[in-house]
């Protein structure tokens, strides 16, 4: 999940929609819904809009918890946090948490107020941010969004829009379709190639090793090579036994 790309509406939300492709897309497993057809759930049609709200509530138990029990860097609330969050989402009062938990009811309700805190400090940075850094920045100084399940961030992933099209540019003989010169070793450059390669993978399907790297090799001899970093770097993941494999 890419943080950067998603309005908070969207991450309560549990999905966008894309109004390029006139789709309603799952934040979580990316199935998405067409606007103007009907899907059918149980013996009942509905639009695509309350299509997709139906999906998350019965596939990922709503929206909260995918975003809630995220193992995203991002998430700053400790797992006792987390546990209290998700039972006074369910509807148990400050008493009935405290017995369950061994606290106190006053334990309880300072947490409400240090998270009420919390939220109240990051609305008026987001504000700050938004107009100070969003609006202001020269296009070719945007930082390119750090994907969802990377690994080890840290500054090799500053990366510029202007950066990543040099990047591009340089170690792929061509875009479309994909053919890359070489695999460097300079992190940044490792980056911005895999998450290029990562976008010829389909959100939602599985693949075997054969598959993959069948469609590696058509973009770099050393397919191997580019499987394994896929995996290391968290663009992809894959079953123990490495006989699925599958984008995060």
């Amino acid at each position: 999940m890419e943080l950067e790309k998603l309005t908070i509406e969207e991450l309560k939300n549990g999905y966008k929609y894309e109004k390029e492709s006139g789709r309603y897309v799952c934040n979580n497993c990316k199935k998405f819904y067409e606007a103007g057809e009907i899907y059918k759930f149980g013996d009942r049609l509905f639009e695509a809009s309350k299509a997709v709200e139906i999906h998350i509530e019965d596939e990922h138990d709503g929206s909260l918890k995918d975003i809630l029990f995220s193992d995203s860097k991002y998430n700053s609330l400790t797992a006792n946090q987390k546990d209290l969050v998700w039972k006074i989402y369910t509807g148990m009062s400050d008493k009935e948490i405290s017995q369950e938990l061994g606290l106190s009811p006053s334990t309880v309700r300072n947490q409400r107020f240090t998270l009420r805190e919390k939220a109240k400090q990051a609305k008026l940075f987001l504000a700050i941010y938004e107009q100070a850094i969003e609006k202001k920045s020269n296009p070719e100084d945007v930082i390119v969004p750090v994907h969802g399940s990377a690994t080890m961030v840290d500054d090799r992933y500053v990366i510029t829009e202007k950066e990543k099209d040099k990047i591009l540019e340089a170690e792929f003989e061509s875009l479309n379709p994909l053919k890359l010169k070489r695999f460097p070793g300079k992190e940044k450059k490792k980056i911005v190639i895999l998450g290029r390669i990562a976008g010829q993978f389909d959100h939602g399907e599985k693949y075997t090793e054969l598959e993959m790297n069948e469609i590696i090799k058509e973009i770099f001899h050393d397919y191997a090579v580019i499987r394994r970093y896929l995996i290391e770097y968290g663009f992809m993941d894959r079953t123990a036994d490495g006989k699925a494999y599958w984008l995060k």
